[in-house]
């Protein structure tokens, strides 16, 4: 018996240092925990000066400048994407004065055939029920950025300037028309009268015509032209 008291003190002098150390930790953890907030607050408050958000306030005044009727047939949409460069006083000193940016850009074209340049003489019937059609060229109607996925990926200025404020706005416009540019180079206009077409084609054929026949010109046919004597119609089956 005499020979287990030892042991027992010792264990309870040892959950007691325990226990005392224990409080001295949660004691200073308690102190420090202010410092430790305040310090993550002028964090954040640092970072908002370095990098704020910015403020929108659109004007409430709203004025319309026109109101246009449209009768466009759009047929097809190419999403693209480019890499633009950009740069402003590049040369010998350069690395003081010059600008220079990278701009990934995102961007929509859409192309169809305006129905509004439709004249009557480019539509007509023969005595079997067929109808005519002489289309207007396709066009490009919308070739713009997605502001939403278009961004500066990257920008080096000169050590004395602080950057040329129009070098984006350049090559957002730059990027505009290389993407216009992109989608005609991969013959967006011709897939666009092939599209449309057949659009045509199934949307007249369903209003009982018995045939639908586009024509180059409105003189390769006349309203009574007989069968048999239509120089270079393209069908769609």
């Amino acid at each position: 018996m005499q020979n287990t008291r030892p042991w027992v003190l010792g264990a309870a002098l040892i959950v007691l240092i325990g226990l005392a150390v224990f409080a001295m930790l949660m004691t200073a953890r308690s102190a420090v925990q202010p410092v430790a907030d305040l310090s993550a607050e002028v964090g954040t408050q640092i970072a908002g000066i370095l990098h704020p958000t910015p403020t929108l306030r659109p004007d409430p005044v709203t004025i319309v400048r026109e109101v246009r009727s449209l009768a466009r047939l759009e047929t097809i949409q190419y999403t693209v994407e480019k890499v633009i460069t950009a740069e402003s006083g590049q040369g010998p000193f350069g690395f003081l004065f010059g600008d220079r940016l990278l701009l990934v850009a995102h961007g929509v074209v859409i192309a169809g055939i305006d129905l509004s340049l439709l004249q009557p003489e480019d539509v007509w019937l023969d005595d079997l029920g067929r109808v005519y059609l002489h289309l207007p060229d396709p066009e490009i109607f919308v070739a713009t950025l997605d502001n939403s996925q278009t961004y500066v990926y990257d920008r080096e200025t000169g050590f004395l300037t602080s950057g040329n404020i129009d070098l984006e706005a350049a090559a957002r416009r730059a990027a505009e028309e290389a993407i216009r540019q992109a989608a005609l180079d991969d013959g967006i206009l011709e897939q666009a009268r092939i599209n449309g077409e057949s659009y045509l084609y199934g949307f007249l054929r369903s209003l009982g015509f018995a045939d639908v026949i586009f024509a180059e010109s409105p003189s390769d046919a006349s309203p009574l032209q007989t069968p048999g004597s239509y120089s270079t119609p393209t069908t769609r089956p």
